[in-house]
């Protein structure tokens, strides 16, 4: 059987595993957009806000749910998945097979990769649906910033991956970097509402550059050149000590 065909039947398998986790589903592809519902639902939330600039704080929190699914895939999907095939020595059989285990990371980068790439289409879908919010207005742009973050996202899981050798270590790593994750891509406060000194170094992390990028094509803008290089750089830097310190076995 040829290699791309085993590589196929690998994402397959991946793909029907990930579907029958129904905590992986709900965290990465449901809570996002659960969480704007419930965020959009509180009535000043729809009203304009000066310090959102002048938006409505649901329009700035789109983005943020956008970029919370990112955060989970990747910090909390992807680490606890390839390190328990680790720890189960599934890894280290599948090294004897035909099958790549190279195949397998590919694969479960896909599988997290879309999965957020989907929950960012459903939170944009609930955003317009429910409360009105625009879609982006440069849409190219927006998904440039998108598939940057992603990338970003799936290197900094790969590192957790890399670091840890069980599935407990994966879970403590990832939570403990999940939270300042979460706090530079705004979920208490949408970067766009931060004060300006704490924007500005927020945006040299990956998910605030990211949230940062994505305000700006929402708002009809080019993203800003330094956001995609800030999420390049940590693309390259992250995905490298990730294969420096990744092991099969």
């Amino acid at each position: 059987m040829s290699t791309g065909i085993l590589d196929t039947a690998v994402l397959r398998t991946e793909i029907r595993l990930f579907r029958r986790e129904p905590g992986a589903v709900f965290w990465i592809l449901l809570f996002p957009p659960l969480l704007l519902v419930i965020l959009g639902s509180i009535p000043s939330f729809r009203e304009p806000d000066p310090s959102f600039g002048g938006i409505r704080p649901v329009d700035a929190y789109v983005p943020v749910t956008v970029l919370l699914g990112l955060i989970l895939g990747g910090l909390q999907g992807m680490p606890g998945t390839l390190t328990g095939y680790r720890e189960r020595g599934i890894l280290r059989r599948m090294s004897t097979t035909p099958v790549r285990p190279a195949a397998l990371l590919t694969a479960q980068m896909l599988v997290f990769g879309g999965a957020a790439l989907f929950a960012a289409l459903i939170a944009l879908a609930a955003g317009r649906l429910a409360f009105g919010v625009p879609l982006p207005r440069q849409p190219f742009g927006y998904l440039l910033a998108l598939l940057t973050a992603v990338l970003a996202s799936l290197a900094l899981g790969a590192l957790v991956s890399a670091l840890s050798r069980t599935t407990k270590i994966a879970g403590a790593i990832g939570s403990a970097a999940m939270f300042p994750a979460m706090f530079c891509a705004g979920v208490w406060l949408p970067v766009r509402a931060m004060p300006d000194v704490l924007a500005r170094i927020v945006g040299f992390t990956p998910f605030g550059a990211a949230a940062q990028a994505l305000d700006e094509a929402a708002a009809g803008g080019r993203p800003d050149v330094t956001h995609l290089v800030v999420l390049l750089a940590w693309t390259v830097l992250l995905g490298a000590a990730a294969a420096r310190w990744f092991r099969w076995e």
